[in-house]
């Protein structure tokens, strides 16, 4: 891999290994260009807490500490700050007015929740509901249409177990969508390694019929995954077992 843009921190409170550690792999297993982009803090109102991301008063010590490590491994690395965010309309606004300045260099889409998260259904959880396929659609495409975004990681993260029409008929949306606007989709080798549902075979044979461009992320949630060059090579392997056309860079 030439460039990894998927990388967690401690700081989400579910992945393993410091800043240094992951930078070290990455340069392990040839990687040029280290993302990191952690679970995104977002500004809940009240007292309700996410629980697999960071706080909003982690984020200044996250910046920083990149920001450092940046500058040490200047001559072997580029290392980039960015964060995993999802889309959630009513907070997103206030989000990026609060990171941006401290110098955040792109986002990319996990849309774990929906809507507003709060009381709202996760994505991973298993549902029949095509209202709530429907929703997350939407919501993604949103979210994209911001602009803000460099890609979707784990596109196929909605957990539908109902229609296979519906799931068809919106998901061939989402990717004409990302088609349409050069949005990359990933293959999650987080997924991949641990077998999930995703990446899905159903998934991307519909963007594979689209006509998508596609991303590896590592989505490293410990330092190793980073030099797992077998596991890389599965995600190139995957890739082309659709045909899909396989970026190893993206513009930022």
């Amino acid at each position: 891999m030439f460039a990894n843009y998927h990388t967690h921190t401690t700081r989400c409170h579910h992945a393993l290994g410091s800043e240094r550690e992951y930078i070290e792999a990455a340069i392990a297993g040839g990687i040029q260009v280290l993302g990191f982009s952690d679970h995104s803090p977002q500004p809940f109102p009240g007292t309700y807490r996410s629980g697999f991301r960071m706080e909003m008063t982690d984020a200044p010590d996250y910046f920083a500490t990149l920001a450092a490590l940046r500058e040490e491994y200047a001559d072997r690395i580029r290392i980039l700050i960015g964060l995993e965010c999802e889309y959630y309309p009513a907070l997103f606004e206030e989000l990026l007015r609060t990171v941006k300045p401290m110098g955040l260099d792109y986002l990319i889409l996990g849309q774990h929740g929906l809507f507003n998260e709060q009381g709202a259904p996760m994505a991973p959880r298993p549902t029949e509901d095509p209202a709530l396929l429907r929703q997350y659609v939407d919501q993604v495409i949103e979210g994209l249409q911001t602009g803000e975004y460099l890609y979707l990681a784990h596109p196929d993260i909605m957990n539908f177990v109902g229609d296979p029409a519906e799931y068809d008929r919106h998901m061939l949306r989402l990717c004409g969508y990302c088609k349409e606007h050069n949005v990359p989709l990933e293959i999650n080798l987080l997924g991949l390694s641990e077998h999930r549902y995703y990446p899905s075979d159903r998934f991307f044979r519909l963007a594979a019929q689209v006509g998508n461009t596609a991303v590896i992320g590592c989505d490293a949630h410990k330092p190793q995954v980073l030099s797992d060059t077998a596991l890389h090579a599965e995600g190139v392997a995957f890739a082309a077992r659709y045909g899909l056309t396989l970026l190893d860079r993206l513009p930022v």
